[in-house]
């Protein structure tokens, strides 16, 4: 039976068996309000974090974006999108595809959708997100919106026992000043604390450099900020489209003289990580591999990630 006629099935046998497969309940979000079904069964992600809040509490998305980079996906998610169908990327979704895939529940976020929010709230019920970087905010949004709270509350206690973990693990280094560093075609930025990373960095305890410990999510900078950039440790990721000019700008900092003066470049303590796990991705299963990177740094041993199954 194809997928919408068994959608609507269910729904009329519920509401004439007095069922809660179908039942709604009113959640207020970025746009307004809207009712949405307790159990939907087929469920559109519209960002990578919300396809990640999904996954990690054991919802499998229909449809979502595609990552970044990947093929299609990051590989840091494995197989578990597998059978999810791609819906263009973040900043261009195909809305034509949604609607085919006769979804009974579209996650998205304010800050990329807004634009289309009528036209995906004619579809099915539309919810979104305010913006990016607050990710365990949004993370307990999303187990609201798919009714799977108790889920939602065992995801984040296993990230924060891995957290727990890593500062008892830490110790007399808690509290070290990191600095994190991302060049992209065109542009080098220094981020913040307001990003999905300088979240994560602040739950495990970390400092920031000064022209870091700020509110937002990133600061471009030009090589004259280069002396900004120092910190007990330096960590550095590189967005490239394939046409090499992310890695261009790495290289025109990384052999820069003002970054060999560095102090955690003199003492070897500068480390590139992936840029999908620490800046794009942002959401609960990248929050596990940046754990998982700095605890391989500090040499720290951690309990695995625990995520919900479908």
């Amino acid at each position: 039976m194809h997928s919408g006629i068994l959608a609507s099935a269910v729904l009329s046998i519920s509401l004439l068996t007095g069922g809660v497969a179908f039942a709604g309940q009113v959640i207020d979000h970025a746009m307004g309000t809207t009712e949405v079904p307790d159990a939907p069964l087929r469920v559109i992600t519209l960002t990578n974090e919300t396809t990640e809040a999904a996954l990690a509490l054991g919802v499998t998305p229909v449809g979502a974006p595609q990552s970044w980079y990947g093929d299609p996906w990051y590989p840091h998610l494995g197989d578990r999108l597998e059978g999810t169908e791609v819906l263009g990327t973040e900043l261009a979704v195909n809305v034509e595809l949604v609607a085919a895939l006769e979804p009974d529940l579209i996650i998205g976020s304010r800050k990329r959708d807004e634009e289309i929010y009528g036209q995906l709230s004619a579809i099915a019920p539309t919810v979104f997100i305010e913006g990016l970087g607050a990710w365990k905010d949004n993370f307990a949004f999303v187990a609201d919106v798919l009714n799977r709270e108790a889920e939602g509350e065992a995801a984040l206690a296993s990230y924060e026992a891995r957290v727990a973990a890593l500062k008892d693990g830490l110790g007399d280094k808690v509290g070290e000043s990191l600095s994190v560093v991302r060049f992209v075609p065109g542009q080098t930025y220094l981020y913040l604390k307001g990003s999905f990373l300088g979240h994560v960095l602040a739950d495990a305890g970390f400092a920031r450099p000064p022209q870091q410990d700020a509110d937002g999510l990133s600061l471009a900078v030009g090589r004259e900020s280069i002396p900004d950039m120092d910190g007990d440790r330096i960590f550095w990721l590189t967005y490239d489209t394939g046409d090499g000019k992310g890695d261009a700008m790495a290289e025109e900092f990384l052999s820069d003289p003002l970054w060999s003066r560095l102090s955690a470049v003199k003492d070897g303590k500068v480390y590139e990580v992936d840029d999908g796990v620490w800046a794009t991705a942002g959401g609960w299963f990248a929050a596990q591999e940046m754990l998982d990177d700095l605890a391989d740094v500090y040499g720290v041993e951690l309990p695995p990630a625990e995520a919900a199954s479908d």
